[in-house]
């Protein structure tokens, strides 16, 4: 089972110190993957209903926190560490220009000697999108077609893509990623979002911390791949497990590998609690890095 750290650039991550201190400590215990969140800005009193907690809001219902953007924040962290694999879970996609994320993404990976995972998603906050002053209602649409932009600027020397949201023809994007393209992960728990992962994910994270739920949705993604002519067994599945006590936490772990999930992201702790868990899980599952 391979593990990996989630929401890293958020709180303590956030800071110059703490980002430094996070990414070595995680690559030096054995951690596979360090995955980034990201909100542009947070409006104070947003009525949107956030999907992955009962309470309906972000941070416990904080409003003010620390969160550094992630693409940026990746970019530090690939200075200080040599193998442990850098990761967005999720960006949201629609709300960027991909032409130019393209860029910054491959940069990224070029920099960083080709460990960048890029986790995209649709995003839910509609307040957040009103002030950026990009739609909300065809984020779904834009998305597929900010992927189809991102692959193509990336494979070709000389690309040309004319979709719905993004038309040029002829563009040169270099540098390109170390192995021609980024793995390219589809978050989300609704079902738009478990059959877009079936029919465009290199990967699949359903952001969701119930078990109940994510079995379910990695067999919707999987019949979504068949009808899409795609062998379901080729995208990598990352689930999340976000559970203080460390038997709750093996028990989510043993029951995602059963599911055939390859990759359990947890949340930061600690160094001296992080260090007994990452021994733990090592003489548990064993850390694949």
């Amino acid at each position: 089972m391979k593990f990996g750290l989630t929401s890293t650039n958020s709180g303590m991550g956030a800071s110059r110190a703490g980002a430094r201190q996070m990414a070595m400590l995680a690559e030096e215990l054995g951690f596979e993957s360090l995955w980034t969140v990201e909100h542009v800005v947070v409006p104070s009193g947003y009525v949107s209903e956030y999907p992955y907690d009962e309470s309906g809001k972000m941070a416990g219902g904080l409003e003010v926190f620390d969160l550094a953007d992630p693409l940026i924040w990746l970019a530090y962290v690939a200075a200080v560490t040599d193998r442990i694999k850098l990761a967005t879970g999720v960006l949201i996609l629609p709300q960027r220009n991909p032409v130019i994320t393209a860029k910054a993404v491959a940069t990224l990976d070029v920099l960083s000697g080709g460990r960048v995972i890029l986790g995209v998603g649709v995003g839910w906050l509609e307040e957040e999108f009103n002030a950026l002053g990009v739609p909300f209602h065809d984020r779904g649409s834009r998305l597929d077609d900010s992927i189809e932009a991102m692959r193509t600027l990336w494979a070709n020397e000389k690309a040309t893509v004319h979709n719905d949201h993004v038309s040029f023809e002829n563009c040169i994007s270099r540098p390109a990623p170390v192995k021609g393209t980024v793995p390219i992960v589809i978050g989300g728990q609704a079902p738009p979002a478990i059959r877009r992962a079936g029919r465009l994910g290199d990967g699949f994270f359903p952001v969701g911390n119930n078990v109940d739920e994510v079995g379910p949705a990695i067999e919707l993604m999987r019949r979504s791949a068949e009808d899409a002519g795609r062998d379901p067994t080729s995208i990598e599945v990352t689930a999340g497990a976000w559970v203080p006590d460390v038997d709750e936490l093996f028990r989510r772990v043993d029951a995602f590998a059963q599911l055939g999930v390859a990759r359990v992201v947890i949340a930061p702790r600690r160094e001296e609690k992080l260090r007994v868990l990452a021994g733990q899980l090592n003489d548990r599952f064993g850390m694949a890095g």
